[in-house]
């Protein structure tokens, strides 16, 4: 399988199941889409069948002289032997084998905090809520979940913490206090815990700056970009804006920690659909590291993302990665979380199948200690897995997103993208089709049209360096 696309004047090959990228010539590009329609599952033949030959010849002789198109056919025979197009999916094979994996849990999101100080009109966790009450969780209850992750991690070495919310900062005492339990266990458990935070960053401090640069791996600053889109949709509950009071935080935080090991986190809404000038505004502010997500809101909420809005948000996108390449050029680049591909190595091969392994290797501990197969899921009872207390004791629940891969999502198994998003969220598809194991429309456009982008860019950076 192979997914054709010109972005930026390059014409751009991607075979899917090998993952290589090719940048062709036009003759290449257009011969190759006529070969792969009538094999699309070609056994890598020595040669390629001379019935499609004198149909790509039929076909484009009016666009490219016999030369040009024999030397086309030539390069394309090359990549085919060389297994770098036109391949098998060798991964389809081992669904039935993947499905019986041993997972052993590996992350935690320790929902600190079930409070908030601001009032976000898109936030999916009711300003902290989550479809209850407000909490704190205890210093106790987070205890548990650390022995829970260190008792179900098996022999993996590398564990990962997130101290989420609400508004974690308003539980930082026991953040600190988690931190150091952590790290007391680790050599007895052969263990070493990677800690990251997600704030708002009103609370934010130099106590809290020179911790957090001691001890955790990565920090999310949530910003939604210009004054006005960020004041209009994350106010304090009096109404008035948060910019002017957490930026000049977030700009020295991210100094302090040399640019690195953070993002500037903002959400888009139909509000400003134009979302590709918020991520320029970070730049634009010092920041290097930043992501721009969309919303993901009841179709009936004015904010939401409506299938019309599509055309509007692909043009986005294709706009921010042409910046994104002149700045890089310029020599005052950053990092966009969704332009960030590695096309050279990449995740493991369970990852790009299975994503982030929410329900299995990835759980959310509510302030009482309840597990939920992600953030997203929690308050919804019928994904209660279990709590710190019992361990996991749905197992059902469990074992369903143990087998949710991209083969057992019908719109994915046959999607370029597949091995990049590894099917997507599993709360979306779930808000969106009822069914872990369907999809999110309009995320996957997004998506793909990000991924094209992200492939573009680096087509662009390595012509400039030739």
């Amino acid at each position: 399988m192979i997914h054709q696309f010109i972005n930026n004047g390059y014409h751009i090959i991607l075979d899917v199941n090998s993952g290589s990228v090719h940048v062709v010539a036009p003759v290449v590009y257009d011969e190759a889409e006529i070969i792969s329609r009538k094999l699309p599952e070609m056994e890598q033949p020595e040669e390629l069948p001379q019935d499609i030959k004198t149909e790509v010849f039929s076909a484009l002789q009016d666009r490219y002289s016999h030369k040009e198109l024999e030397e086309g056919l030539e390069d394309i025979q090359t990549l085919i032997n060389a297994e770098q197009l036109l391949t098998k999916d060798i991964y389809r094979d081992f669904v039935v084998d993947f499905k019986k994996r041993k997972t052993v849990v590996k992350a935690l999101c320790l929902h600190i905090a079930h409070d908030c100080n601001l009032a976000c009109r898109y936030c999916f966790a009711e300003e902290g809520e989550y479809h209850g009450r407000r909490a704190l969780m205890s210093y106790e209850v987070g205890r548990k979940a650390l022995d829970f992750l260190i008792a179900n991690s098996g022999s993996r070495e590398h564990l990962e913490v997130d101290f989420f919310g609400g508004e974690p900062l308003l539980n930082w005492e026991v953040v600190k206090g988690l931190v150091e339990y952590g790290r007391s266990k680790e050599e007895a458990f052969h263990k070493r815990f990677r800690f990251t935070l997600t704030t708002n960053g009103v609370l934010l401090n130099d106590e809290i700056m020179e911790f957090c640069n001691r001890e955790m791996s990565n920090v999310v600053l949530s910003l939604d970009g210009r004054k006005d889109i960020n004041d209009k949709m994350r106010p304090f509950r009096n109404g008035s804006g948060s910019y002017s009071l957490i930026v000049p935080k977030f700009q020295k935080f991210a100094e302090s920690r040399n640019q690195t090991n953070y993002y500037v986190r903002g959400t888009f809404t139909r509000n400003n659909l134009d979302f590709a000038d918020d991520v320029i505004h970070y730049a634009d502010l010092g920041f290097k590291q930043m992501s721009m997500e969309p919303v993901v809101a009841d179709p009936n909420e004015p904010y939401a993302i409506r299938k019309e809005d599509i055309p509007a948000i692909l043009k986005e996108y294709d706009k921010l990665a042409l910046e994104f390449i002149k700045r890089k050029k310029e020599g005052r680049g950053f990092n966009f979380f969704h332009f960030m591909l590695d096309l050279n190595a990449g995740p493991c091969v369970a990852k790009r199948m299975a994503g982030c392994g929410s329900g299995t290797e990835y759980l959310a501990v509510t302030p009482w200690g309840d597990l939920y197969p992600c953030h997203q899921f929690v308050g919804n009872e019928a994904f209660l897995l279990g709590n710190v207390d019992t361990g996991i004791v749905n197992t059902g629940i469990r074992d369903e997103f143990k087998t949710c891969n991209v083969y057992a999502k019908e719109a994915c198994r046959d999607c370029f993208a597949r091995f990049y998003c590894s099917g997507g969220c599993s709360a979306n598809s779930y808000n969106f089709s009822g069914s872990i194991n369907g999809a999110y429309e309009i995320g996957c456009e997004m998506q793909k049209k990000r991924i094209e982008c992200a492939i573009m860019i680096k087509a662009a950076l390595a012509d400039d360096e030739v």
